[in-house]
Parts: C-alpha cells; structure tokens; sequence
C-alpha cells in the first residue's frame, strides 16, 4: 500500500536487436538522471529468467519477479516466465522500491495444470515485446531520508524515464497515482503525497488498535512525525464520515 507509480512497454513487433537497442538507450538516458543506482543491464533466455534460480539475497531477484506475469486461465493462476529478457533495475533514492525497465518476449503457451486435463494453455500474452512494472516512490518523502525532496527526486526520475520511453515509441501505458504524469504539477503531486502518508498512517493507526502495536509494521511508522499524521488521517476519515 503505498503511492505507485505503474507502467508497461511495448515493442510490437521488432526483432531481439531492436528491443535491446531500445533498452541500451533507456538506460543510458537513466544513467543521466539524478537516480541513485543504475544497474547493468540483463539479457537473458530461457530458465535464466525464472527467479527461483537466483538467491533470495541476489540484486537482480526483484526484477525477475516483476518480469514474471501472471494469467488466468479457467480461473486458474498461471505464472509466467520470459522466454527472453533485456531489463536493468534503478534505485531512485532512499526508501523508494526499485524502478526496472525492459522488454520481454513470453511464450504463447505453458504447460496446463494437471487437475484441468489439459497439456497446455495459451498465455494470451503480447506477441511482441512487452514489460509491465511498478515502482512505490511514496515512503521516499519519509523525513529521515529526505522528506519531500528526495520524494520529488525519486518520482521525478521515473516519470523522466518514462517520458524518454515514450520518445523512444515503446510507452504502452503509465498510471501515476500522483497524478504527475497527467497534469505536470510539482504542487498538487506534493500535495497528494501528503495526502497518502496521513491516510495510510491513520489506516495503520487504527490496526495497531485492534491488532496491538508492536504487531503492526509499515514503512509509514518509521516516519518520525507518524503520530502527528496518524492523527491528521483519523481526522480527514472522521470528516469523511461526517459529510
């Protein structure tokens, strides 16, 4: 729970170089950004890209995960892995998620779950390349790491890369629940963000009540002003319930 930022890439159709020539520019225009890591970039194939492979500590494991998407079919789950993938993480800042970015090539068919009697089913996923991701900025306006300026540097540089992804042709979609990528206004998105750490500290805030305190961790009670949002989210709640 948190401010997101979440977008998808789409290269459709194009050939494994184009897609990594793409990737190579994303990159290198992130690296230009005020991010605070750019990873190397990846290129794999086959089981390389399922994260089960990799450590639980191993840097790329995350960006493994987001690369996995998830179908349904018959009502039933299916993960699945690329069958290609060129993708590099970034770090925004202190208590951001990892941003990644890439583009990847799935198989139109996995094997069917055995209670279904089937061998295969097919994935209904894009035919070319295609990357769909997610970045929480919002816990980056905490104010031991910066407040509101490291959360503007944080969310800015991912709408930045976007923006470049777009220029490049491969933006499929961007949904900003700080409304930035929309309207372009620093006030409002600093206002929004706002907005979030109260209502989610007065969300908390009522679990600690029910659940018990020290059973209850989110990122929003290392704020060290949470009490004081904490009380300014019961309060818009309370409002809310009024009106």
């Amino acid at each position: 729970m948190g401010l997101t930022i979440q977008y998808s890439l789409r290269l459709n159709p194009g050939s494994a170089e184009e897609a990594r020539r793409l990737v190579v520019r994303l990159r290198q225009r992130a690296a230009e950004l005020p991010f605070k890591r750019v990873g190397d970039l990846l290129d794999l194939s086959g089981e390389a890209c399922e994260f089960e492979q990799r450590p639980r500590e191993d840097r790329h494991r995350w960006l493994l995960i987001q690369a996995k998407q998830l179908v349904a079919v018959d009502h039933y789950p299916y993960h699945v892995a690329p069958s290609r993938l060129i993708a590099f993480s970034t770090s925004p800042g202190d208590g951001s998620e990892p941003a990644n970015f890439g583009l990847c090539q799935y198989p139109s068919t996995v094997a069917g779950h055995p209670n279904h009697g089937v061998k295969e089913v097919k994935t209904g996923l894009p035919s070319g390349w295609f990357w769909r991701s997610f970045c929480k900025t919002q816990y980056a306006s905490n104010p031991t790491t910066g407040d509101v300026e490291n959360f503007l540097r944080c969310h800015l540089s991912v709408i930045r890369l976007l923006d470049y992804a777009r220029e490049l042709g491969i933006i499929h979609e961007v949904v900003d629940e700080g409304g930035y990528w929309e309207n372009r206004d620093i006030q409002a998105l600093v206002k929004e963000v706002g907005e979030w750490n109260a209502m989610i500290a007065g969300f908390v805030g009522e679990m600690k009540d029910w659940v018990g305190g020290p059973d209850v961790q989110s990122e929003i009670t290392k704020f060290p002003n949470f009490e004081h949002l904490e009380a300014e989210g019961r309060a818009d709640e309370a409002d809310e319930s009024e009106s």
